[in-house]
């Protein structure tokens, strides 16, 4: 059955720009409230709730660390406050470092770890704590991958540790907070160029040609699969790829 979002409210983690924030949009233009999270991008979030706002539904910023117990605390502080309910929840903030597996450090390693699993296992308790409040208990929380969740990603080996233990702790939760929780991940492929980077429109082009339907993606097919994920509820313990066809080859 397909579940009206409009009047839901959501949490997206990272949603100050890139992917997070096309995720964001894409749930505010089908009645969702958000709450926008941020790590240091202030500006870019005030931006993103004005956009939202826009569409005529209400955001709320929230800077916090959610690599600590005390940051995700922080932010479900004012979720409560703003908001008082929760029925979706995106995990998309990531710490993204590239690193030969000889030259992680212990720092390194524990960043990663921290912001790309650990934050979203607390968040995950905190938003079931909450979701089972609603009336009906319930909601959706829906994982952000990548292909390093599937396959090693030698040139970021922590990063590709730490999906694949969010790939597994979306499958976990899955089965531990069913049924009225459903938990469920999208894992993108080259749909942003990489972030830090000049890479050219040229070189760019190159890489969607590595995929199947030989181009590129855009944040906003992320978005699409995400607004799905959380619109079916008869989905709970899988994976999208939207990448196309990237993870065939």
């Amino acid at each position: 059955m397909r579940v009206d979002l409009g009047g839901q409210v959501a949490l997206v983690t990272g949603s100050a720009h890139r992917v997070g924030k096309a995720i964001a949009l894409e749930l505010a233009r089908r009645g969702v409230n958000i709450l926008v999270h941020y790590g240091s991008s202030a500006a870019a979030a005030t931006e993103t709730v004005r956009e939202i706002k826009s569409l005529g539904v209400d955001a709320y910023s929230a800077q916090a660390d959610i690599s600590t117990e005390d940051g995700v605390e922080t932010m479900f502080t004012a979720l409560r406050e703003h908001f008082g309910r929760l029925h979706i929840l995106v995990n998309s903030a990531s710490n993204f470092q590239k690193r030969h597996l000889l030259e992680v450090s212990l720092k390194d390693w524990q960043a990663t770890i921290n912001t790309n699993l650990t934050g979203p296992f607390l968040c995950t308790q905190a938003a079931a704590a909450l979701m089972r409040q609603n009336d009906p208990p319930g909601g959706v929380i829906i994982n952000i991958l990548d292909k390093g969740a599937l396959s090693p990603w030698p040139e970021y080996p922590h990063h590709s540790v730490s999906k694949a233990g969010l790939w597994m702790l979306t499958q976990v939760s899955a089965v531990s907070l069913a049924p009225d929780i459903r938990v469920n991940a999208v894992i993108p492929g080259p749909v942003l160029k990489p972030a830090g980077t000049n890479m050219s429109d040229e070189d760019w082009a190159k890489v969607g040609q590595k995929t199947p339907l030989q181009r590129t993606g855009s944040a906003e097919d992320v978005a699409r699969a995400v607004a799905y994920l959380a619109s079916e509820d008869f989905i709970t313990g899988t994976a999208i790829h939207v990448n196309g066809g990237e993870h065939l080859w």
